[in-house]
Parts: structure tokens; sequence; C-alpha cells
């Protein structure tokens, strides 16, 4: 069996994605000195890494202000060896500066060591 602090952690975070508590899952659930990694710079960004919790707070925080989500599902967790998990993401939005209206998928590949997550991955579909 998968680690229960591994489990643990991923089973939290799905739950929070759910009920839409990204802020308590980043709070409650990230290691202060967290990496995430986007497939590609988000716009007004150099590099598609952000390092730091307040650096993914400040991407959250892009991300609400820039779109409006009108459903999304999760999907998961799927585990990995004893510190990694994934979750598939599917979120119907519009952005709110151009109207433009898409169905989104992304899978997030989590790390996790001392039952924080310290790394997330985000791979999209074209």
């Amino acid at each position: 069996m998968f680690d229960s602090t591994l489990t643990n952690v991923a089973n939290q975070l799905v739950t929070y994605c759910r009920e839409g508590n990204e802020q308590k899952c980043l709070d409650e659930l990230y290691s202060a000195d967290a990496v995430s990694v986007e497939a590609l710079p988000m716009p007004g960004m150099d590099s598609p890494e952000s390092a730091g919790i307040d650096a993914i707070r400040g991407k959250h925080e892009w991300w609400n202000n820039a779109m409006e989500v009108h459903s999304a599902n999760v999907d998961g967790p799927y585990f990995h060896s004893n510190d990694r998990f994934a979750v598939i993401f599917e979120i119907d939005a519009t952005n709110k500066d151009t109207g433009d209206r898409s169905e989104m998928r992304e899978v997030g590949i989590y790390t996790v060591k001392a039952g924080k997550v310290v790394r997330e991955e985000f791979y999209y579909t074209v």
C-alpha cells in the first residue's frame, strides 16, 4: 500500500479543490518553499516555474481575477510510489478580459515530502 501520509495529503488536496477551497489547501498542505511548474510561462511571467508559497498564492490570485469558472471537476488522486500523486482537472471557464470561454483539461503531478506538497507540475491538452 501507499504511505498513509501521502494518501492523507492527496485526499485532502482533492477535497479542498472540489470544495473550491484552494486557499485552505495552500495554507495547510504546502511547504513554504514549494515549487509550482506550469507547462508554459503564465501571462506576464518569464518562467513556467514559481518558487515559494507566496508565488503560488500569486498564481491563484491571478487565476481568480482573470477567469470566471462555470464548472470544475477534480478526478483522483492517482498514486505513484510513496511520494507522488496525480489529479486530473477539467474546467469550463471564461477569460474575463476577452470573454473567450473554453474547456480545459490538465493533469497535476504533486510531490510530497514530510507531509507537505513540495512540488506541483501541470500538463495540458491542446
